[in-house]
């Protein structure tokens, strides 16, 4: 076996904590991550560092905190209410020395960008940032044209008619193995668009699993519960739907089609005598859409999701496999987040860290391998504008079992949960624990300085007034 692993890093986009049946859904099904988790190490308690994508996507390749590297909204959102927005950068600044950079450079690796990039264009894209191929990563935060070719993508332009997305870039993948220089590790940063609205998959599917709503009840549930006014400007004549219960059959189509694909790559490393010669990474930008825009999905337990500081819009999967080096059917409990893969990496390949470069993430090497939990007190995460999905700016951490949230618009209101008592954040410990509650909210108020986060300020042209005449409860 060679020393330095090729790497497959699979990230997919709104997939939400609860998606998968080994994350205990029972209405999607997902056999081949399945399989990929019972042979390797699964995580319960993964974060992405944002509960939206391009944050989280800039963490993933800087080693910093959203807070920290300065993108802290999805590229192109801007809201306003009870608060203004807060600047921020429009991409991933060329300043950052990205992890596609360190692998090619100082470990030899081939990098290979193939899917949703979001991170800016130009002088911002895959290839500014050490990506030598870069196929389908631009500006779009979605399949502007639709799931169905012609995508109007660049480097998927002589898809033919019809072929779905996730298989276009799955075959795409395949390709870059196929034809991959053998004496060289790779690096494939394998980003799908899916399951990112809009929510289309193959008509045969979505047939299949229409029918097992029906076979199972679900399509005679009112699984969408209306709720509040949105909280922002743009949105004020709207209210916000919460799905309770897995059962959109669109939705789930998509799920089977993403975990088809995603075995079809598994199964052609196998093919190639790479499976071995591989570690796999599975893992989401935020949480699962489940309180706006269609509202596809249900993250229960977790409360919320995409857009949301609430563990809904902050946890995710995570899996990781390696044949021989990662032992199979594992499970940790160990808080993990999105800044970590830098430096985890880093260490696979063979390399130094290099702090000074990836100051928020920690190496899960060890974890991964031996079961040696990394040193860290506390996770953060800041999140200062109004979300698309009903949420307001926000900042929280976790230490321990016990997390604390702060929200900007109300200064002074703090909730704080237990987690392993209270995973669905149902009862605020505040006012029960004010000594925690004190110490959490310096720790986070520190932090905060450290990083240089920016803090929402009142918007002056403010003035609260009735909802409009319109601001029904929505149809569901």
């Amino acid at each position: 076996m060679q020393i330095q692993p090729n790497i497959l890093f699979l990230f997919i986009d709104d997939l939400g904590w609860a998606d998968l049946s080994c994350y205990g859904s029972s209405f999607y099904e997902t056999p081949h991550l399945d399989r990929l988790a019972a042979g390797g190490l699964r995580f319960t308690d993964a974060y992405a560092s944002c509960p939206v994508c391009s944050p989280t996507r800039a963490s993933v390749l800087s080693g910093k905190y959203p807070a920290r590297v300065g993108v802290t909204q999805w590229i192109g959102g801007h809201a306003v209410g009870k608060l203004c927005d807060v600047p921020y950068f429009h991409g991933l600044p060329t300043s950052e020395r990205s992890l596609a950079t360190a692998l090619r450079d100082d470990a030899g690796y081939q990098t290979w960008h193939v899917g949703k990039w979001h991170l800016g264009e130009g002088k911002m894209s895959p290839k500014a940032h050490g990506f030598e191929v870069n196929i389908g990563g631009c500006g779009w935060g979605s399949p502007k044209q639709g799931y169905f070719a012609p995508f109007g993508m660049p480097g998927l332009e002589d898809t033919p008619e019809g072929t779905f997305l996730t298989d276009a870039l799955t075959e795409q993948a395949m390709g870059l193995i196929r034809n991959r220089n053998p004496e060289k590790p790779f690096f494939l940063n394998l980003w799908h668009y899916a399951v990112h609205t809009p929510i289309q998959a193959p008509a045969e599917l979505v047939e299949k699993y229409t029918q097992k709503a029906r076979d199972l009840g679900l399509d005679s549930q009112n699984a969408l519960i209306g709720g509040e006014p949105f909280s922002t400007l743009h949105k004020r004549n709207k209210r916000l739907v919460r799905r309770t219960l897995q059962s959109d059959p669109a939705y789930a189509a998509m799920m089977e089609n993403l975990d088809t694909q995603i075995g079809r790559l598994l199964d052609f490393l196998s093919e190639q005598g790479l499976a071995e010669e591989t570690l796999v990474v599975f893992s989401a930008d935020n949480g699962g859409l489940s309180t706006a825009e269609g509202s596809p999905t249900c993250n229960a337990p977790l409360s919320e999701g995409k857009g949301w500081m609430c563990e809904g819009g902050n946890r995710v999967c995570q899996i990781a496999s390696w044949p021989g080096r990662i032992p199979s059917g594992q499970v940790t409990g160990v808080p993990v987040t999105s800044t970590d893969f830098y430096p985890t990496f880093l260490e696979l390949a063979g390399l130094p860290p290099n702090p000074i470069q990836h100051p928020d993430g920690v190496s899960l090497a060890g974890l991964l391998t031996e079961g040696m939990a990394p040193e860290r007190d506390a996770l953060f995460w800041h999140y200062p504008h109004y979300s698309n999905q009903g949420d307001t700016p926000a900042c929280a951490i976790r230490a321990g079992d016990w997390k604390l949230i702060e929200h900007f618009e109300d200064p002074g209101r703090l909730e704080l949960f237990n987690l392993r008592a209270d995973i669905g954040e149902t009862t605020n410990l505040a006012e029960q624990e004010p000594e925690r509650t004190r110490e959490l909210h310096a720790r986070l108020a520190a932090w905060r300085d450290e990083v240089k986060a920016l803090i929402p300020e009142p918007n002056p042209n403010w003035v609260p007034e009735p909802l409009p005449a319109g601001c029904d409860p929505p149809e569901v």
